[in-house]
C-alpha cells in the first residue's frame, strides 16, 4: 500500500496510463466501425474514470501527469490554422454565408436546448449547463462557470453532443445530397465542435479546415452572446 501511494503520485504513471488507454480505445473504435458513439475520447474517459475509482485516486493526483497532455491542446487547436490558410481563398469567397451559418447555428443550438429543457421542467442551473453544449469543451466549461451552470456536467454534455452530431451529419448529407467538403466540414464544426472537426478530416483536408473554422467562430460567438441572452429569457 505504501509502495502504491508512492507510484500513485508519479506524473509519468498517469501520463502513460492516459496514452495507453487512448490507444486501446482507438483500436476498439476501429474494430467497431469507427462509430462516433464509441469515439476514443468517450471510451477513454469512461475507462480512466473507472481506473481512478478502482485505485482511489483523486483528480488532482491524476492531473500531475495529465497536465502534460492538456498542455498540447492549445498547439493542436492552433495547428488547425494550417489547412485553413491553405484554403484562404475559399474562405474569403464564402465569408458571408459562413458568418450567417455560424450565427444562426449557435443561436439555434443554445435556444433549442434551453427551450427543450424548460419543456422537461429542468432547473435553471441545468438549463444554464445545457446552453453551451454545442461549443468545444474549454469554452463550454468557461461559459458554464460564468453563467452559473455545472462546468463538469457541461463538459459531459459537449461530448454527447459531439458524438450525436457525428452520427446524424452523414445522414443529413445523404438526404440533402451535400457533396461539398467545405459545407460538410462547416456543419460538423458548428454542430459537433472539436469531435466533429476531427470527424470532418475523414472527408478531406478542406472539410477539416472548415470544421476548425466553424468550431472557433461558433465558440467565440457563443461566449459573447449567451451571457446576454440568458437575462433576456429570464434565467
Amino acid at each position: 500500500m505504501v509502495l502504491w501511494s508512492h507510484f500513485q503520485t508519479l506524473p509519468v504513471l498517469w501520463l502513460v496510463v492516459t496514452l495507453a488507454v487512448f490507444l486501446v480505445a482507438s483500436w476498439f473504435n476501429v474494430r467497431m466501425g469507427k462509430t462516433p458513439f464509441l469515439h476514443p475520447v468517450l471510451v477513454s474517459l469512461a475507462i480512466i474514470i473507472l481506473v481512478l475509482l478502482a485505485t482511489n485516486t483523486d483528480y488532482d493526483t491524476y492531473m500531475l501527469g495529465g497536465q502534460y497532455i492538456h498542455l498540447l491542446l492549445g498547439p493542436a487547436v492552433v495547428a488547425l490554422a494550417i489547412p485553413l490558410y491553405d484554403n484562404l481563398a475559399t474562405v474569403k469567397r464564402l465569408l458571408v454565408p459562413l458568418l450567417v451559418g455560424c450565427v444562426s447555428g449557435a443561436i439555434v443550438a443554445s435556444v433549442s436546448a434551453i427551450m427543450l429543457g424548460m419543456w422537461f421542467g429542468l432547473s435553471d442551473q441545468l438549463l444554464l449547463t445545457l446552453a453551451p453544449k454545442s461549443v468545444t469543451s474549454p469554452i463550454a466549461i468557461a461559459i458554464a462557470e460564468k453563467v452559473g451552470g455545472f462546468p463538469s456536467l457541461a463538459a459531459g454534455l459537449v461530448l454527447i453532443t459531439g458524438a450525436m452530431g457525428c452520427v446524424i451529419a452523414p445522414v443529413v448529407y445523404k438526404l440533402l445530397k451535400i457533396e461539398d467538403e467545405s459545407v460538410k466540414g462547416f456543419v460538423l464544426g458548428v454542430g459537433a465542435h472539436a469531435m466533429g472537426t476531427a470527424f470532418a478530416f475523414e472527408y478531406g483536408m478542406v472539410a477539416g479546415a472548415f470544421g476548425g473554422l466553424a468550431m472557433g467562430m461558433t465558440g467565440a460567438f457563443t461566449a459573447f452572446f449567451l451571457p446576454v441572452l440568458i437575462p433576456i429569457i429570464g434565467l
